[in-house]
């Protein structure tokens, strides 16, 4: 039955994208089944607030060949809208694993999912997203669920391998912020004991821990000098990017200013989150100084050199034949 009311589903279409939304008394959020299963919507109703940034570019079809999508990079580039995408099973940049030529970001964020109802009461909606990706044998399902009376957003993911091969992958939660949530000053929390890599060390890491009570490193920014990570900084900061680990089963941070958000993963599938900013200092391709966003994103492997990268260090993940790997997150609101 069509509620207004609790817990509700709205399925519709934007920009000729197939569109679903979940929606309770505090949260409302946006899923397009027809790209990637993005989340381009997470807003606290309360306080009108949308956690997610948006690109300045808009929301373009990935169907569309003429934006470029047969390129390694432009596929996932110039269909970024932001939001919040599932990355699998490449990480970053543009990698080859075994024989097959992997993009920026992998197959399943410019893939159309299928998407079916799994409940629909006014205690608790939720979706199941499924697809399968063409250059490697594996299937992604995507549990998103949103219950009555509570500002959390809950995930649940899981990735088969589908052949008798033991394979290699990386899987991510792509998940950015931006304005009006995301302001400079905007505080960021981790547990204690994490370990900081900057980007440049990513391959032999060096172990940089925080300190009792959460408390931030300075570590070498690009361009000389050194980086606070736990204060967001002013529009035109230098770029940059670390990867954090060392969260032990439960991985966990919080971004506030205003208000906040708290996210909580299973580090145990997911054992790094990487860090980037990317505050207005980029001035040519993609960003074109138009960008002014913080992404803190759960990862299996790392850098972003890609899955071959990943594999020679020994983070990437690992399916054995027929295995099915199940990670868990979820977003809660701090208002």
């Amino acid at each position: 039955m069509r509620r207004n009311w609790a817990a509700r589903l709205r399925h519709g279409t934007i920009d000729g994208l197939r569109a679903v939304t979940l929606e309770n008394e505090r949260l409302r959020v946006t899923v397009l089944p027809g790209k990637g299963g993005d989340v381009v919507e997470l807003l606290h109703k309360p306080t009108d607030t949308d956690f997610v940034w948006l690109a300045p570019q808009g929301l373009r079809d990935p169907r569309d060949h003429l934006q470029g999508a047969a390129d390694d990079v432009a596929q996932f580039i110039d269909h970024y809208e932001g939001g919040w995408q599932e990355v699998f099973p490449n990480g970053g940049a543009p990698s080859e694993y075994r024989g097959a030529r992997l993009a920026q970001h992998g197959e399943v964020a410019a893939l159309p999912w299928e998407c079916e109802v799994v409940a629909d009461s006014p205690e608790e909606v939720a979706v199941r997203l499924s697809v399968r990706t063409r250059r490697l044998p594996y299937r992604m399902e995507r549990i998103i669920r949103l219950r009555s009376g509570t500002a959390a957003l809950e995930i649940e993911g899981r990735a088969t391998n589908e052949s008798g091969l033991r394979l290699h992958a990386m899987w991510g939660q792509h998940l950015v912020y931006g304005p009006p949530f995301l302001r400079p000053g905007a505080r960021i929390r981790l547990p204690e004991g994490i370990t900081v890599i900057p980007h440049e060390s990513a391959i032999n890491p060096p172990e940089r821990r925080v300190g009792a009570g959460g408390a931030w490193p300075v570590v070498p920014a690009h361009g000389g000098g050194e980086t606070d990570l736990s204060v967001v900084p002013e529009p035109g900061a230098p770029s940059d990017i670390v990867y954090l680990t060392g969260f032990g089963e439960e991985g966990w941070y919080e971004i506030s200013g205003d208000i906040g958000m708290r996210v909580e993963w299973d580090a145990t599938v997911l054992p790094y989150l990487w860090m980037w900013h990317e505050l207005g200092a980029s001035t040519g391709y993609p960003w074109w100084g138009r960008a002014y966003t913080v992404g803190l994103e759960p990862f299996a492997g790392m850098p972003t050199d890609g899955l071959a990268a990943a594999v020679a260090n020994g983070t990437a993940l690992v399916l054995d034949p027929h295995e099915t790997k199940v990670a868990r997150l979820r977003a809660e609101v701090l208002a």
